[in-house]
């Protein structure tokens, strides 16, 4: 069992930034992909952005391109997500997402892990 805990989520205005963390227990990070994907009410849970095991290949949904950086650091069995230039769009609940996939998944149904969630609201 892998347990992943969110946080950093809040109510910012549009422009902000804002810095998700997804820490885990009963296992290190260092043997799984990880991902993060956001859902709106309403709405299917969608792809945002996955990273490899030593972090040396990222792939971005292309809503978040250019403005989020997705990062993991294993000696603290810790993943990121550096939110710059929000929008009202990227209101969403966050939820990180770990697999043992050997590819790297851009659908939730392949990831096995899964975080509670952190809120994020974009909002003037």
């Amino acid at each position: 069992q892998v347990q992943l805990v969110e946080s950093g989520g809040g109510l910012v205005q549009p422009g902000d930034s804002l810095r998700l963390s997804c820490a885990a227990s009963g296992r290190t990070f260092s043997n799984h992909i990880l991902a993060w994907f956001r859902q709106a009410p309403g709405k299917e849970r969608g792809f945002v952005a996955a990273i490899n095991r030593d972090g040396t290949y990222t792939r971005y949904d292309k809503s978040v391109a250019g403005r989020f950086t997705i990062s993991r650091d294993n000696t603290k069995n810790s993943l990121y997500l550096q939110m710059n230039y929000l929008k009202p769009e990227d209101t969403a609940l966050y939820n990180c997402a770990a697999t043992t996939s050997v590819l790297i998944p851009m659908t939730a149904r392949e990831y096995e892990y899964w975080g509670q969630g952190t809120q994020v609201t974009v909002s003037s």
